[in-house]
């Protein structure tokens, strides 16, 4: 295995965040590890640093509305390797990270042992799904993930801000860009989703989201 492995851990659990950290550092002991708590620092982190090798993302952290953040990721990043890791160990959410072209699916409750095991396997090119998960293979398109894929990065943050309650004027201020370019983007965000207002959009953003009363 190499031994330049750049590999992102994308999680707002500081306890869980560092027990994926142990578990890549004993799978790839000299691996470039960098984290984020928010999909805000995630983008950040990718504009700086670029594509990393490998990317745990949970599927509930700032800026993320279950699949949302994984759809407009791997929509901009198609080669790079996305493994899901959630606290929903539903049948139906594997399902869908898999239909929607994770790597592998890593449920929270995973003992360290088998979570050095995933990485490895992970990064030597295989997928890893929790024992005893079939897919189904026939399940529909789902045309909303690949409307939201679509999203422009700057989009898809103003898109995520609607989704908090911001005002333009406010997106402007926390992009650092005028007001009439978030008007603009507001605009291209309706089109690409086939919509017609924010309610709409955040309402679209929102199916891909889990079950509410699940933790990620």
């Amino acid at each position: 295995m190499e031994d330049c492995y750049q590999i992102i851990i994308a999680d707002d659990h500081p306890l869980f965040r560092s027990a994926l950290n142990q578990a890549v550092s004993t799978a790839v002991p000299d691996a470039e590890l960098r984290e984020a708590d928010s999909v805000a620092e995630l983008l950040k982190l990718l504009e700086q640093h670029g594509e990393p090798d490998l990317l745990l993302l949970d599927l509930k952290m700032p800026g993320a509305n279950g699949f949302s953040a994984f759809t407009h990721l791997h929509g901009h990043h198609p080669e790079l390797s996305i493994v899901v890791v959630s606290a929903s160990e539903e049948q139906e959410v594997v399902q869908k990270a898999k239909q929607l072209g994770a790597s592998g699916f890593i449920p929270k409750s995973t003992p360290l042992q088998q979570l050095v095991g995933a990485v490895s396997s992970i990064l030597e090119g295989d997928e890893w799904f929790p024992e005893g998960f079939s897919y189904q293979e026939d399940l529909p398109e789902d045309p909303m993930a690949e409307r939201l894929a679509s999203l422009t990065p700057q989009q898809y943050k103003v898109l995520v801000m609607l989704n908090e309650g911001l005002l333009n004027k406010q997106i402007a201020y926390e992009l650092n860009v005028s007001e009439a370019t978030i008007k603009a983007h507001v605009t291209a965000i309706f089109r690409k989703l086939n919509v017609k207002s924010r309610t709409q959009a955040v309402i679209a953003l929102q199916q891909l989201d889990l079950e509410s009363n699940q933790e990620g």
